[in-house]
Parts: structure tokens; C-alpha cells; sequence
């Protein structure tokens, strides 16, 4: 039997073209990833359009086996279902081969974070500066007490650089902040953090500062851009020594996560903290669990510790 694929293929395009109007790199993508599939189908004896879905199935399990991403493998089979699709709708097949095939899974990506040695030098060399009394004062005071509050709470950059000035208010160990949906949280605060707010909100009076915001700027929004704390994030990092390229507020996000978990905190706390409205979210995390439960087995289970020794 003649194998009409490449007519389909070429018929399938045109449609995409003119009924989709698919962009000519869109078009020269599905073109691509179809004529991969047909020469891989050929090799089983099959045409692209007769194909099953155990073939399919193979087929994408080449792709994994020559080390294609899940993406990559995710783009392929995308391609294929449209495709399908196509001949479904024009009657020239009567199923769809795709309609079985689970997506590949994505590979889990686990957050970029810093060690704890890290970080301590990090707040390190914003304490010297703060203390040190040279170049800008309020703005070394500044950075000390965002990264001392930003790592003591894991609060978003946004809700730490939006804090109300009303916080220099509180006396107690707590903080109250407000997250997405406008949903209040209550996190505590390490001493750390608070000396270093309680030290920068005196500078703040002593310069007469009159703002709403705990950290003012005179952008339009009034408070100190995300932007800005990133940058000057960037900058504190070099001066300690920190490759730049590793810093940025939501890494000290992960790490305050991380670190917490690492040494014995509960994955439902985490997710309070931190503001996560669905268990799912904090799951990222569980790597640091299984971590945590691997070292707890061979540094505490009898048998291990018996292996230990005979060694």
C-alpha cells in the first residue's frame, strides 16, 4: 500500500497555515518534528498516517533513550496530536493514536538555593557594613535589616519591600504580613531581625522620614522597587564573596525553606510560612526531606551504626 504521509503532512501544513495562521517557524517546527517521527516509523514498517499507539509509544521512547528532554519529548508528541487531529476531522483516519499517550513527565526542578555558610557570610558583610559607619549608612542599615527579615521569615520580595512603617510599632516576636489574595499570615522574627529593623527605623526617624512604607522610595509606587533590592542584593553578594550569578531574594526565599526542613522543621509549618495556599507548592522541598531521612537512617539506625564500626 502506498504511503500517503508526506501528502498529509504537506495537506496538514497548508491547513495550519492558512485556517491557524501558523507562524513559518511554528509550521517549519511541526514539519520537522513530523519527518522525524516518519523515519523512525519506517524503521518498524509503519507509515506516519497507519501508525498505532504502541508505535507512538516507541517512538517516544527512542527520544528518551537518545536523551531528549521531557520537553523536547512533550514538543514531539504535541506535534503528533495535532496532526491526528487533522486526519480525524478530515476522515482520513477514523481514531486518534494520541488520544492513550500520557504527556512525558517533566523532570522535577529543585529550587536553586544557598547553604547556610553561605548565607551567614552574607548577613555577615551586611552587619560590618551597617556597623562600620562608612559610605551610605541608611542604605547599609537598609540592606541589613531586608536581608536579616527576608531570611528570618521567607517572605516574598514583594511583601518585604511593601512592609508598612506601622511594623517599627511592634513589640512582640511576631510579624504580621500580608500575602497574595490579601491573606494575612503571622511569622516570627529572630532576634537578629529584629535588632537590625529596630536599628534601621531609628536612622529612619532620625532622617524625619514621612512614609507609610518601612522601606520609602520616591517611585511611583513609594516604596523601595524589587528591582532595586535585587540589584544591591547582587552587589552585598560580590563583596562577600558570593558568586553573583547564585544570589537573588527568592533564593533566600528557598534557602530560609530549606534550611528550616533540613533541620527538623514539618512541611505544613513550611507551608505557612512561607504563604503557600496549596500543600503542592511547599512539595518542591521534599528533596531536603529525603535527604534529612537518608542521614537520620545512617547516622542513627543500629544497623548502620554497626556497619560503622566493622569498617
Amino acid at each position: 500500500m502506498m504511503d500517503m504521509s508526506a501528502a498529509y503532512v504537506e495537506s496538514f501544513l497548508e491547513m495550519m497555515s492558512a485556517e491557524r495562521g501558523a507562524a513559518v517557524n511554528t509550521l517549519q517546527s511541526y514539519e520537522r518534528d513530523l519527518e522525524d517521527a516518519r523515519s523512525f516509523l519506517r524503521t518498524r514498517g509503519t507509515g506516519l498516517t497507519d501508525a498505532s499507539a504502541d508505535d507512538l509509544r516507541s517512538y517516544l521512547s527512542h527520544l528518551a533513550g537518545q536523551g531528549f528532554k521531557s520537553s523536547s519529548q512533550a514538543r514531539r508528541l504535541s506535534a503528533l496530536r495535532q496532526f491526528y487531529k487533522f486526519l480525524y476531522a478530515e476522515g482520513l483516519r477514523t481514531d486518534d493514536p494520541t488520544g492513550i499517550l500520557d504527556a512525558p513527565k517533566k523532570a522535577r526542578t529543585l529550587p536553586k538555593t544557598l547553604s547556610i555558610e553561605h548565607v551567614t557570610r552574607l548577613i555577615g558583610q551586611a552587619e560590618a557594613e551597617a556597623k562600620s559607619g562608612k559610605g551610605d549608612a541608611m542604605a547599609n542599615l537598609r540592606m541589613h535589616a531586608l536581608i536579616e527579615l527576608l531570611y528570618a521569615t521567607g517572605m516574598r520580595v514583594s511583601e518585604l519591600v511593601s512592609l508598612p512603617a506601622s511594623v517599627l510599632a511592634q513589640n512582640g516576636r511576631f510579624l504580621i504580613i500580608r500575602g497574595k489574595g490579601n491573606k494575612e499570615r503571622l511569622v516570627p522574627l529572630s532576634q537578629a531581625a529584629i535588632r537590625a529593623m529596630r536599628a534601621y527605623g531609628e536612622q529612619l526617624q532620625e532622617d524625619g522620614a514621612d512614609s507609610p512604607w518601612l522601606f520609602p522610595s520616591n517611585g511611583k509606587t513609594g516604596h523601595l522597587p524589587r528591582q532595586v533590592f535585587a540589584r544591591d542584593l547582587k552587589s552585598l553578594a560580590a563583596r562577600a564573596g558570593i558568586r553573583v550569578a547564585a544570589i537573588s531574594p527568592h533564593v533566600l526565599r528557598h534557602a530560609f525553606a530549606s534550611h528550616l526542613l533540613a533541620n527538623g522543621a514539618d512541611l505544613r509549618a513550611v507551608q505557612e510560612l512561607l504563604g503557600h495556599s496549596d500543600i503542592s507548592t511547599t512539595q518542591i522541598y521534599t528533596h531536603v526531606l529525603e535527604e534529612r531521612l537518608h542521614d537520620l537512617v545512617q547516622n542513627h539506625h543500629p544497623l548502620a551504626k554497626q556497619a560503622k564500626k566493622q569498617d
